[in-house]
C-alpha cells in the first residue's frame, strides 16, 4: 500500500470510511506517521476515533496523530478535520492552533474546523 504513496499528497485518516476520489487512506497511527516519513503531504484529512484493539482499548486516535505531528514538525499544506466527535474535534484544532502559535509547525498552514469531503461508509 505505502507504494501508492508516492502518487499522492492527499492523506486521508479513518479506521473504517470510505476512502474519497482523490486520497489515499491510511487506517492507523501508524500508518500515518509512516506515510508522513515517506512522503510529502499536501491535504491531511483527519478522523478522532480509530477503534479498539482485540482486547476493548482505544487505539491511538487522530488527537495522538496530531500531537505527533505537532511534536515533530510535520507538514501538511492544508488539514481538515472530518470526525463526527465534537470534543475530539475541538482538541484537535485548537491543538494545532497552539502549535502554529508557539511555532512548532508552520504558520502558514491552513487548517479547517470542518471536513473538505462527504463521509461515507459502505461497509466494504
Amino acid at each position: 500500500m505505502l507504494d501508492l504513496f508516492k502518487l499522492a499528497q492527499s492523506l486521508y485518516l479513518h479506521d473504517l470510511r470510505d476512502c474519497p476520489e482523490g486520497f489515499i487512506v491510511v487506517r492507523t497511527f501508524e500508518e500515518a506517521v509512516q506515510a508522513f516519513k515517506e512522503n510529502p503531504i499536501n491535504l491531511l484529512s483527519l478522523d478522532h476515533d480509530l477503534g479498539e484493539d482485540e482486547h476493548g482499548n482505544e487505539l491511538p486516535n487522530g488527537y495522538d496523530f496530531v500531537k505527533y505531528f505537532c511534536e515533530n514538525g510535520l507538514r501538511a499544506n492544508k488539514i481538515f478535520l472530518h470526525t463526527d466527535n465534537p470534543v475530539g474535534r475541538k482538541n484537535m484544532y485548537e491543538t494545532l492552533l497552539a502549535a502554529q502559535r508557539r511555532g512548532f509547525i508552520d504558520a502558514d498552514i491552513e487548517i479547517f474546523h470542518y471536513s473538505i469531503t462527504r463521509n461515507k461508509y459502505s461497509g466494504d
